[in-house]
């Protein structure tokens, strides 16, 4: 992601936090448009975060009085367009298991495995954004971050469900016959995230079309 893309970022969702109202739809929605425009890696899902986070950490420091009541919104907001890129990947390796008979599940477990890794580096990108905000922004988000460890989130229930799911399937399939080649692993891996952006794209324009009133009418 480029400098121009992430201040765009940056800057729609500090707007956000600034004016105060339904901060959770908002910041899910800025993630979910932001997420669906690039291929799903680790490394693409964090930049994002990462950015979003920063213009809420900047919209809410232009605020008056409290912040505890945003800062949930928005890292709940975040959460939940984590977890619609989790089920979107889930998704996507479902498709291209089903439609590829020139390959096998075990190709899919680098991806899978990559996957384990998104619900903390999510959560310590946060943290690590928001302490060095300081104040009371780190203060609030340090301890709605303490609280989902404790209690897990949204998006890490579905990666651990997509986890197990793929697990128990790749055992199977590393059982009833050879790996696949490293290189045929990573062009599954490019496939899964290129995929999954497309059906994230299309969550975000549902989710887009249920806030503003439902389906359009046509002309």
């Amino acid at each position: 992601m480029n400098e121009t893309q992430t201040e765009a970022i940056q800057e729609e969702a500090a707007a956000a936090a600034a004016q105060g109202k339904d901060l959770h739809a908002l910041v899910r929605d800025i993630t979910l448009r932001a997420l669906s425009r690039r291929s799903l890696s680790v490394g693409e899902i964090m930049d994002v975060v990462r950015a979003v986070t920063e213009g809420v950490s900047l919209g809410l420091g232009r605020r008056t009085g409290e912040v505890k009541n945003a800062a949930r919104e928005a890292l709940s907001g975040l959460d939940e367009a984590v977890k619609k890129t989790a089920e979107a990947t889930k998704l996507a390796a479902q498709q291209l298991v089903a439609q590829g008979k020139e390959f096998g599940e075990q190709d899919l477990k680098p991806a899978i495995d990559e996957l384990k890794q998104v619900e903390e580096a999510f959560l310590a990108t946060v943290a690590k954004v928001t302490e060095a905000a300081g104040g009371r922004i780190k203060e609030e988000f340090a301890s709605q971050i303490s609280h989902a460890r404790r209690s897990g989130t949204d998006s890490g229930r579905v990666i651990a469900d997509t986890v197990a799911e793929f697990n128990q399937r790749v055992g199977v399939a590393v059982k009833g016959g050879a790996t696949q080649s490293a290189s045929a692993a990573l062009a599954m891996t490019q496939r899964l995230t290129l995929l999954a952006s497309g059906i994230l794209a299309g969550m975000s324009d549902a989710l887009h079309e249920k806030a503003s009133g439902g389906e359009k009418k046509a002309p």
